[in-house]
């Protein structure tokens, strides 16, 4: 179970670059995939490198994100996706499906952080 969180980011970072990259190369996955995956694993993959790079400057193997903080990094996604980029950037478009994914897969990612201990 200790390297459950640590398998997570792997398998998150490969699969979503994966479909980033059929994307990018225009081979057409499923619409959930293309979608909605990649929102589901952003929140982990940017919470596990910060978890990595706090444990080494308060040099704490131990240290955890807490709930809230996590919540906020959920929210301040869902506002800077979902609500200030479409309005200025093409490439993005308001989903509120996403905002849900947001929040899932962060407290997956508290979840898995509890099981690691």
């Amino acid at each position: 179970m200790k390297n459950l969180l640590f398998k997570y980011f792997i398998c998150s970072l490969l699969l979503g670059t994966f479909i980033y990259f059929c994307d990018y190369f225009n081979f057409q996955l499923p619409r959930f995939v293309r979608f909605y995956v990649n929102d589901f694993l952003i929140v982990p993959i940017v919470l596990f490198i910060c978890l990595q790079i706090l444990k080494r400057t308060k040099n704490d193997e131990n240290y955890a994100i807490s709930l809230p903080l996590i919540l906020y990094v959920c929210l301040v996604y869902s506002i800077l996706f979902e609500f200030i980029f479409p309005s200025y950037l093409e490439r993005y478009t308001k989903d509120y499906i996403d905002i849900i994914l947001y929040f899932a897969s962060g407290f997956l990612f508290y979840k898995l952080q509890i099981l690691k201990k």
